[in-house]
């Protein structure tokens, strides 16, 4: 079993950052994948970036590209998500998600992952 316990969320205004964090227990966590996805309601839960247990490769949507950046401390336990120059259609629940992945890259489907956070909402104001 693994837990996900995210944080960092808030009311910004356009144009303002957050950085989100999640922490993992439970199992490996320097041999996991980690991916962040949002939510808005009624609607499907959306990849946002994803980083390889190295941390070597990250991913990113295309909608993000740029602008959000992932990173891990594994001596955390830790995954983050930087996010910059926010816009009003960020707002959404954001949940980290883990794939526990002996090779070292990272899936951008949801169906990839194992295990999720209880989410963490972030909504940005125009």
């Amino acid at each position: 079993q693994v837990q996900l316990v995210e944080s960092g969320g808030g009311l910004v205004q356009a144009g303002d950052s957050l950085r989100l964090s999640c922490v993992a227990s439970g199992r490996t966590f320097s041999r996991s994948a980690m991916g962040w996805f949002r939510q808005t309601p009624g609607k499907e839960r959306l990849f946002v970036a994803a980083i390889s247990w190295s941390g070597d490769k990250t991913y990113y949507d295309d909608a993000v590209e740029g602008r959000f950046t992932i990173s891990r401390d594994n001596t955390k336990n830790t995954v983050y998500l930087q996010m910059n120059s926010l816009k009003p259609e960020d707002s959404a629940v954001y949940y980290c998600a883990f794939d526990y992945s002996p090779v070292d890259t990272a899936c951008t489907r949801s169906g990839c992952y194992d295990y999720w956070g209880q989410g963490t909402q972030v909504t940005v104001s125009s």
